[in-house]
């Protein structure tokens, strides 16, 4: 996607977080949550959970979301908990989208969670977590030199498999803009099974994986986003 439209795309969903917030946040409490929004304003990821919250309020009742903490994070995937003003929930947040995953004080994970985000046991997973506030901050994206800004690839993992930032390593240069893939493959163009057999070829010669010198400038050099009416 093109830069114009992941801000066509980043600015019509505060909107739409901002016409719940209407409905959904106390007055008193306004000002706080539309700050919150504004350090947000460019993390798809924040904004996921913002627009989940507020769309589906966990206890069917107004409130307001005070700050997020991560709680896990692994390949591209993660564990955030939504501090609420009465509780805090857990949301799991990746490219394919948004689950709810309960209030963070029940401290529960199904066993497949458990497994991907290394926690030994259910007892260690609420060991972590039962202290809200000895959880980092979510730190928004553009501000984590850790994740890749394209696909959130933490700093040594792979990148997802298209992502724009991701190195050629045959040749250096960005993997979806080179001829590489057509050159490996050996046809002028892709369809679904040449792009499994490139993947293959892709792990075989070694995939470049995330560090922040891939990081692209445009990521770090603000928003000038307004948040209008």
């Amino acid at each position: 996607m093109q830069a114009h439209g992941v801000m066509d795309e980043l600015e019509k969903k505060r909107r739409h977080i901002r016409t719940l917030m209407r409905y959904a946040v106390p007055d008193e409490a306004m000002d706080a949550a539309l700050d919150l929004l504004l350090i947000f304003r460019d993390d798809r990821t924040a904004l996921a959970v913002l627009e989940e919250f507020y769309s589906f309020l966990p206890e069917a009742k107004n409130d307001w979301i005070k700050e997020l903490r991560l709680v896990a994070r692994q390949r591209g995937v993660f564990l955030i908990a939504a501090v609420a003003s009465e509780d805090a929930y857990l949301y799991l947040v990746s490219s394919e989208g948004i689950e709810f995953n309960g209030s963070l004080r029940e401290g529960w994970l199904d066993r497949s969670l458990l497994d991907f985000f290394e926690f030994a046991s259910a007892e260690v997973f609420q060991n972590a977590a039962k202290d809200v506030e000895q959880l980092p901050e979510y730190q928004p994206l553009q501000l984590d030199a850790d994740l890749c800004p394209a696909c959130q690839a933490a700093t040594g993992e792979p990148h997802e498999l298209g992502c724009p930032v991701e190195i050629c390593p045959w040749c250096g240069g960005q993997l979806i803009h080179c001829d590489c893939r057509f050159e490996q493959l050996g046809v002028d163009e892709m369809n679904e099974r040449d792009l499994l057999r490139f993947e293959v070829l892709l792990e075989e010669q070694g995939r470049v994986a995330y560090s922040p010198e891939q990081r692209p400038s445009f990521a770090d050099e603000g928003p000038g986003v307004e948040l209008d009416e």
